[in-house]
């Protein structure tokens, strides 16, 4: 959690009379005796922040994702993704921060993770430039500057094996280069397999059966890794998605 932020987003909203009231709940100025979630706050206050007519658009957006960091409620990136719909997502940049922030951060990192993984990682339009922004682009430039091993240690390890477990949609050839770099390093096999898994299952996944099945064999797995012989069988016989050849994943 960015704290600064988050205070920015508590004061905000305690300007409405919208306040915590220390169990995980919160209150409103206009129902005080009636307790509202975290999801709500968000569903209700993350849209006016968003519209707020003393902010400027950079405003806004700082506002919206202290509420991110204040509330940690998925419903506040897809208000945010509402706004940016149709933008350039690489004009984001203080959203994509704020995301590697809390990939990196030590507390679970589920409404990111999910917000990925649905509203940009699975639309054609974002998933090049979200998985740049995350991951990808980094990767380069460690990999050309001979440093891929600090990908290995917190926090940035943290964040790239968040990336690689929901990266299954990701188009194959934005993601394939970066497969191909983790897979030089054995930490971060366990989520790549994770990643190639969903590449398989998810249903808007994409793999190249011939050089994920490469991939496959290179990676050093715990023994008890479920589903390892499943996979490298369905690219063994060419299958790119399990919803092109339902029947093909071995029962």
């Amino acid at each position: 959690m960015n704290e600064e932020m988050a205070e920015y987003a508590r004061r905000w909203l305690a300007e409405d009379g919208v306040v915590p009231v220390g169990d995980g709940s919160w209150t409103s100025g206009e129902e005080p005796q009636e307790r509202l979630t975290a999801n709500e706050v968000a569903h209700t206050w993350t849209r006016l922040a968003l519209e707020d007519p003393d902010l400027d658009q950079d405003g806004r957006l700082r506002l919206a994702l202290g509420l991110l960091d204040l509330l940690d409620d998925y419903w506040v990136t897809c208000e945010i993704g509402f706004v940016l719909e149709g933008r350039d997502p690489r004009e984001a940049g203080a959203l994509w921060a704020a995301y590697r922030r809390r990939l990196e951060a030590s507390r679970p990192a589920e409404p990111i993770t999910y917000s990925l993984w649905v509203d940009w990682f699975e639309d054609r339009a974002t998933a090049a430039a979200a998985f740049g922004e995350v991951l990808g682009d980094e990767v380069e430039t460690l990999r050309a500057h001979g440093r891929l091993r600090e990908l290995t240690v917190d926090p940035l390890f943290r964040r790239a094996r968040r990336v690689l477990e929901i990266s299954g949609p990701v188009p194959w050839e934005t993601k394939h280069p970066v497969y191909q770099a983790v897979a030089t390093l054995p930490e971060l096999h366990p989520a790549l397999f994770t990643g190639l898994l969903g590449s398989y299952h998810d249903v808007y996944g994409g793999l190249e059966p011939e050089a994920a099945l490469a991939l496959l064999r290179r990676l050093d797995l715990p023994q008890d890794t479920t589903h390892v012989a499943s996979l490298h069988a369905v690219l063994e016989a060419g299958h790119r998605n399990h919803y092109r050849s339902p029947d093909a994943w071995p029962s």
